[in-house]
């Protein structure tokens, strides 16, 4: 809307100067008295300019719906839209209007496309090709704009590269309004992504098509979803039906609603404001479209009344349609918590299982600052004294608890409840033993390299409590792409469980992956995937004793340089049945 006082001036000193034309004599509006080639000339100036064209997307579909906050407050990874399943071969096309935050030029402000196997969001073996956000900068290591184990800056470019101070750049105003969106899987030697909308384009041309990361290999199909930051899409049109089906243009009444963050426990004397601060609640409306609808927007009861001690039954009310108009029908849901008197005091009263926690250094950790060991509460038993003087045992969930030097010694950890009440627990730390193991079979894949993803595994081994197992290998590479290198697999004996698959090139998942901290040296990637074929690797497993397991690699590269890698903390490991292995993905291993 800032524009439009501008336009309409424009619009109408060129209609003031129109009709002084017609005034003047011999004016003639529609019949301008000039030569022919003159007017000739000027068609032909006119022409040759020619008028920008939308691109014309066949097979669109109505899909009307908003993403995000529209007042600009969706955090990133707060807010989602619909999932759209792009097949081997097809192409995607979206059109939507992003709205961009008039008063905040943050550069990364706007959407990113997030790409993923053909799993739900946060499910069991969900993968990420990566996020590709509609900004781009001069400097994408200072200031990123897309990220992820498949998706690279080399193949990435716009007209519009940001320079952002402060990270702010004032072009970011630019990449509001109508905005057609492609993502083309249609050549079997290529992957390509479009963002534009006419004034701004970003794109992404890679000469390789997308490996296939969903674990039935006849399933090449992947996933597309959009996340906004800072701002909020009013979706259009997708040539796609999405997951859970379209919706029309028409309003639509609310069905249901789910509560989320509906707290436990709340202090006495809390108000039930403060109290409901963080509820939130997911709606389901006519033809099955869900909004995340937040607190400010619903209306709360807790019965019994809040100046009394115990169980509240919370009544929350929510009457708006899908475009925020009054319903013809207000939708109902309910929650409990418990209201109690503040702790005054908490005691250890009984000790975690586990105290006696384990860390093995390489020159890979030596990267990691401010190293550091995840307490394991598992088995502790923390008892709160209330200011009325009951009792009570606390949710280890509760607790605030700090994490503990990778340093050998006896260390005290301070245990927090929210309200600051502390106690303290002492666990010891030590580096733990290391010993060289070699798996069977000593040699894994093709040796041309022509062995597909998890077609092969080496044994299972396990490592007991306080173990650091090695393994010394020479990896051989197809060189068709960072992941098709060494893998280690974490599991337990039954393979049911998979607490990290972890690849060569810092990327992983699984249960524990997410907790871990990873990081690694490779430098340009291109340079390190070149050096892995033949590169001598040394890779440490060890079972850390607090429910968490490290790995850690040292990789010798044809050209001489030492290439480390870390994942660190990869957590929900079963330590009593913690193992690992070898799998490949186009690439050959020998083990020493």
């Amino acid at each position: 809307m800032r524009h439009l006082n501008k336009i309409a001036s424009v619009c109408c000193f060129a209609a003031i100067g129109l009709l002084a034309m017609t005034g003047c004599e011999g004016g003639d509006l529609y019949s301008v008295d000039n030569p022919d080639w003159i007017s000739q000339k000027i068609d032909s100036i006119e022409n040759a300019k020619g008028t920008p064209q939308e691109e014309e997307l066949e097979g669109m579909l109505e899909d009307v719906y908003t993403i995000g906050n529209t007042d600009f407050t969706s955090g990133f990874w707060s807010s989602f839209s619909k999932y759209y399943q792009i097949p081997d071969g097809e192409k995607w096309n979206a059109v939507f209007n992003l709205n961009i935050n008039p008063s905040d030029n943050t550069y990364y402000k706007n959407f990113a496309l997030i790409i993923t196997n053909d799993v739900d969001r946060g499910g069991n073996g969900y993968t990420e090709y990566g996020a590709f956000r509609y900004d781009f900068t001069n400097d994408s290591v200072a200031f990123n704009s897309q990220w992820g184990g498949h998706l690279f800056f080399k193949f990435a470019e716009s007209n519009l590269p940001l320079s952002p101070v402060e990270n702010a750049d004032a072009n970011l105003q630019k990449m509001g309004g109508k905005v057609t969106l492609t993502v083309d899987r249609s050549d079997a030697n290529a992957f390509k992504i479009k963002i534009t909308n006419g004034v701004v384009t970003k794109t992404y041309n890679q000469p390789y098509a997308l490996p296939n990361l969903n674990e039935d290999p006849a399933n090449t199909t992947i996933r597309c979803f959009i996340v906004p930051e800072g701002s909020f899409i009013n979706f259009l049109q997708t040539n796609i039906e999405p997951i859970g089906g379209l919706t029309s243009a028409e309003d639509k009444n609310p069905i249901s609603m789910e509560l989320q963050n509906v707290p436990d426990e709340v202090d006495m004397g809390t108000t039930l404001e403060d109290a409901v601060a963080n509820i939130s609640a997911v709606v389901t409306f006519e033809e099955g479209v869900v909004k995340t609808v937040p607190a400010a927007e619903l209306l709360f009861t807790a019965i019994p009344d809040m100046n009394v001690v115990g169980e509240k039954t919370l009544v929350v009310i929510y009457n708006k349609t899908f475009k925020g108009e009054n319903a013809d029908k207000p939708i109902v849901a309910s929650g409990k918590f418990r209201v109690v008197n503040p702790i005054a005091s908490i005691q250890v009263t009984k000790a975690p299982d586990n105290t006696q926690y384990f860390y093995y250094s390489t020159m890979a950790t030596e990267m990691a600052t401010d190293r550091s060991l995840a307490f394991d509460p598992t088995g502790m038993e923390v008892t709160a004294t209330y200011v009325d003087g009951s009792t009570g045992i606390v949710n280890n969930a509760k607790l605030v608890v700090d994490p503990i030097p990778a340093v050998a010694g006896r260390h005290e950890v301070i245990i927090a409840t929210e309200n600051g009440k502390t106690a303290t627990v002492n666990v010891s730390v030590a580096e733990s033993k290391c010993t060289k193991v070699t798996p069977y079979p000593t040699t894994l894949g093709p040796a041309d390299c022509s062995g597909g993803w998890w077609s092969e595994h080496t044994d299972n081994i396990n490592v007991p409590v306080g173990e650091t197992y090695e393994v010394h290998l020479t990896n051989y590479s197809s060189l068709a792409g960072n992941w098709n290198n060494f893998v280690v697999v974490l599991r337990s004996a039954d393979n049911a469980t998979e607490y990290g698959v972890l690849r060569a090139d810092n990327y992983g998942w699984g249960i524990g992956y997410d907790a871990c901290a990873h990081e690694g040296t490779q430098g340009d990637w291109a340079t390190w995937l070149a050096a892995m074929n033949g590169a001598k690797v040394k890779v440490y497993i060890t079972n850390c004793g607090n429910s968490t397991a490290d790995v850690q690699a040292e990789m010798t590269g044809t050209d001489g340089v030492l290439y480390t890698q870390y994942y660190l903390g990869v957590n929900h490991v079963n330590m009593s049945d913690f193992n690992f292995a070898f799998t490949i993905d186009g690439c050959h291993l020998v083990f020493e």
